[in-house]
């Protein structure tokens, strides 16, 4: 029998990260998107091509696909659902509650037919938790009971997909370097592990290096980028100031990783790591654009985001959080007229306190932090 996978997100990160793992597991794969003209031409030929960003310029096929406009026909969603041997997403944060819906209203449809078989929903976003915050989306459309099969393990993805444009809407370049990560401590079908996926018992340690190094790290290079007027990450990491904010970045990561996961990893298993995300950052063969990289300001100055989580764990140790602290005072002076949060964020410092929009957007309570964070954003005001 067919293996079925339903992935909801037929963007960049979609086909050419998730898509080609489900392929290469034997996966029939139908991605749910808005996007009509990518559902029609996933629909049209039923495969499409990625290329690898090195220096062979591999390419490989994903087949058995195909597409559902969850926008003109969403009941084929929900019966796409139900008959899913997994689901996966790959749609931003901010979008899953969207497909919430969707996805309870195919699990009761599973329910209804009888069909018990256990299923993992796996959110592959750049946050923590978020299969367990789809979850708790799901449930304000079913119940417990609905849910008694279904697991939400949550998950770490990592692969750069640089802002691109081809003739063709299905062709996608993706760099070599992937890595996927599962807690299987909160799966219910321990039968359909991928290969080419790492299962852990403890996600969280992974979700941490990974959002603190790669997220944080990526962010400094674009917000300190866009601040010195640089185009592309790739031109960014040539001048030096830029690269020293993203090592500087790295060192204060890596006290805090080893301060709460000494357990998991070494000083060395972190320095090459991150040694590792530098050769990613700067590969020629990818050029990827600063404004892409930099956009949502809002959401990454959020809490439990890339900056202010590790600079109140960092303040919590009396560990260093200078350069983390450094770059947030940018992201207040960062400007996008295309990107509606960019937008936002001025208005908000236009028409409110500093202090206010500090409290507002990063959700800190901390007098002390809250000052700091105020001084550096005071410090590069333009």
């Amino acid at each position: 029998m067919t293996k079925k996978a339903v992935h909801f997100g037929a963007g960049n990160i979609g086909r050419g990260f998730i898509g080609l793992v489900l392929c290469e597991n034997g996966f029939e794969t139908t991605f749910v998107d808005v996007n009509a003209t990518v559902i029609d031409a996933l629909n049209a030929r039923h495969a499409y091509e990625i290329e690898l960003a090195d220096d062979a310029a591999t390419k490989l096929e994903v087949s058995g696909v195909s597409g559902i406009n969850n926008k003109e026909t969403p009941d084929a969603v929900v019966a796409a659902v139900a008959a899913a041997d997994v689901v996966t997403t790959a749609i931003g944060p901010n979008i899953l509650p969207f497909i919430a819906e969707l996805i309870a209203k195919g699990i009761q449809a599973r329910v209804a037919a009888g069909n018990m078989a256990p299923l993992d929903v796996i959110a592959c976003e750049n946050m923590i938790g978020g299969s367990e915050f789809l979850r708790t989306e799901v449930l304000k459309y079913a119940s417990e009971a609905d849910l008694t099969t279904i697991g939400f393990p949550n998950a770490a993805v990592d692969r750069i997909v640089p802002g691109q444009h081809h003739d063709d809407p299905l062709y996608v370049v993706v760099e070599p370097f992937y890595e996927w990560v599962v807690d299987e401590s909160q799966m219910k079908n321990l039968t359909a592990k991928l290969a080419g996926v790492h299962y852990a018992t403890d996600l969280l340690p992974f979700i941490e290096r990974k959002l603190f190094s790669v997220n944080s790290g990526h962010a400094t290079v674009a917000y300190n980028g866009a601040y010195y007027g640089k185009a592309t990450i790739f031109e960014a990491l040539k001048d030096k100031a830029i690269l020293s904010a993203l090592t500087e970045t790295q060192k204060e990561t890596r006290s805090l990783l080893l301060s709460k996961w000494h357990a998991y990893f070494t000083e060395d298993e972190l320095v090459s790591y991150h040694a590792t995300i530098i050769s990613r950052f700067a590969n020629p063969k990818i050029i990827d654009d600063v404004a892409r990289v930099a956009r949502t300001p809002i959401r990454k100055l959020g809490y439990d985001e890339r900056f202010i989580r590790p600079i109140r764990e960092l303040a919590e140790r009396n560990l260093s959080y200078a350069q983390h602290l450094d770059t947030v005072g940018k992201i207040f002076a960062y400007t996008d007229a295309s990107d509606p949060q960019a937008v936002e964020l001025q208005e908000k410092l236009k028409t409110s306190a500093l202090i206010d929009v500090v409290r507002d957007v990063t959700g800190l309570v901390d007098d002390a932090l809250i000052a700091k964070v105020v001084a550096s954003a005071e410090k590069y005001k333009r």
